[in-house]
């Protein structure tokens, strides 16, 4: 696909690859803060999507308890 496409069509597609880019980045650099040290960024970097989805669904539940039990979360 990439070789027939235009100039247009591959600028578009590589805008959305730097958008998913800097999505991923961002997850990342969110569950290494909520982790608060028991995983770096670079170590969040390398598990897989699902091992990262994993531990967002964690984090939810976590800050779900913590607002239902009215305990400090920071």
């Amino acid at each position: 696909m990439l070789l027939t496409s235009d100039a247009e069509s591959i600028e578009k597609m590589m805008t959305k690859f730097d958008e998913d880019i800097a999505r991923v980045k961002s997850e990342c650099l969110k569950l290494s803060w909520y982790m608060r040290g028991g995983i770096t960024y670079d170590q969040v970097m390398a598990l897989s999507i699902a091992e990262r989805n994993m531990i967002s669904t964690l984090v939810k539940e976590n800050m779900e308890t913590t607002k239902k039990s009215g305990l400090p979360f920071f």
